[in-house]
């Protein structure tokens, strides 16, 4: 018995956000950045958006943004900060904005890397933010030393090379290791991947 052959659509990839000159982020997905430099590469990402961005941080930490240091990549008017009062808190409130699809980032500053289940939770709320408006919002947590959150989409590590950074992609689901030096003019360029070293 013959079946008849299964029909062949091209493969179409999923929307993303791209926040550097061919750097692409997965839309209704968590991403993680770490490394010294990762509010910076987290300011890229709001830049690359058009609207609001919610920002949420540990209202016990000593470390707020420098508003002068934000203006230099984007008006500062667009950042909404959110003073959690617990660790727990971090999370939850992501997971809120995430799921509500009221905007197309967040981002989360935490102490130290979530576990599988919460990010699996926050996963679900940015699909879930997903189908009720045109584009699923986008996650980034900030992690502490060299991150390491099970499951997120993807990983970055970024640290300062004065004038500009090294940048690394250190996991994706749908895309190899790889490394870039990116300079004031924020262009990427492409660095040897082999012996990739995380600092």
């Amino acid at each position: 018995m013959s079946y008849p052959p299964l029909p062949r659509a091209p493969h179409k990839a999923p929307a993303s956000l791209t926040f550097l000159p061919s750097l692409n982020l997965t839309l209704g997905r968590v991403h993680e950045f770490c490394g010294i430099a990762r509010w910076r590469m987290a300011l890229w990402v709001a830049a690359a958006t058009d609207s609001q961005v919610f920002w949420i941080a540990p209202g016990w930490s000593g470390h707020r943004l420098h508003m002068e240091a934000v203006s230099e990549v984007l008006n500062p008017g667009r950042l909404t900060f959110i003073s959690a009062k617990r660790p727990e808190d971090i999370l939850w409130s992501m997971e809120e904005i995430l799921s509500s699809g009221a905007l197309p980032l967040c981002i989360a500053e935490v102490t130290e890397a979530p576990g599988l289940t919460p990010i699996r939770r926050l996963h679900l709320a940015a699909e879930t933010g997903g189908t009720t408006t045109a584009r699923a919002p986008l996650g980034v947590l900030l992690t502490p030393g060299g991150g390491g959150a099970p499951g997120v989409e993807s990983r970055w590590q970024i640290t300062s090379d004065m004038p500009g950074w090294q940048l690394a992609r250190t996991r994706a689901r749908m895309a190899p290791e790889a490394r870039w030096s990116v300079g004031p003019d924020r262009i990427p360029r492409p660095l040897k991947t082999r012996n990739l070293e995380v600092v």
